[in-house]
């Protein structure tokens, strides 16, 4: 772990819990441009750490402080993701500078520092979540190459059961906001932004924003496994 210091955070409010851990990546070309720009005050944007593509990690913001990653979003029922959530950036080219899979000791390193971030706070699976999910209007990241699926064999957030009842069209926005998206039926059908956040998560392979026969049954099988 290398040690670089954003000037760019805050405080928690009191009795606010540490609940969530969101992915990002960088969107820059290269690493360097990224370090740089989350530790620029004039940037006002940070987040608690950095993954290279090599695996070098870098902690910017120590855990205890709210770092300013999150942005404008929301996540089951929760506008200030900020206050209540650990940020990790992860270098990556992104949608317009040439995006691209993420190298295995890449993710490597990201499993590690998940795990060890999950083991000294209750983060619930449902609540390790990616940019997109909690911005979709915004936000693509970490996108549909990131691999969500290899995280959550490592106990690292959820993924559908194999098995399971698929959602109906009708159902869909009812069951998107029950697993966490901000949205409500009247938004849903208009935005097909929501659709496309949850397919970069559970059904990368098709992301279009349709609510096809094989994303209904991701989230009916999805949301089908959370507890009562």
């Amino acid at each position: 772990m290398r040690e670089r210091a954003s000037p760019n955070h805050g405080p928690r409010p009191a009795g606010t819990p540490i609940d969530m851990l969101v992915l990002h990546y960088t969107g820059m070309k290269s690493a360097s441009e990224a370090l740089d720009r989350l530790c620029e005050a004039a940037a006002q944007v940070s987040s608690h750490y950095v993954v290279e593509e090599d695996g070098t990690l870098w902690r910017l913001v120590d855990e205890s402080r709210r770092a300013w990653h999150a942005g404008v979003s929301c996540w089951r029922g929760h506008r200030d993701v900020n206050s209540r959530s650990i940020g990790i950036e992860i270098c990556n080219p992104g949608h317009d500078w040439g995006y691209r899979a993420f190298p295995a000791v890449q993710m490597e390193a990201v499993s590690k520092l998940c795990h060890e971030i999950l083991a000294r706070h209750p983060i619930p699976a449902r609540n390790v979540v990616g940019h997109s999910d909690i911005a979709p209007l915004r936000k693509q990241d970490p996108g549909e190459l990131f691999d969500w699926r290899g995280l959550a064999e490592q106990g690292i957030g959820l993924w559908p059961p194999e098995t399971g009842q698929a959602a109906s069209a009708e159902h869909a926005p009812r069951l998107l906001k029950r697993y966490g998206y901000d949205l409500d039926a009247g938004q849903m059908l208009a935005k097909k932004a929501y659709i496309e956040a949850f397919q970069r998560h559970f059904r990368p392979e098709n992301v279009d924003g349709a609510l096809d026969s094989g994303t209904l049954s991701v989230l009916g099988r999805l949301v089908g496994s959370l507890p009562d």
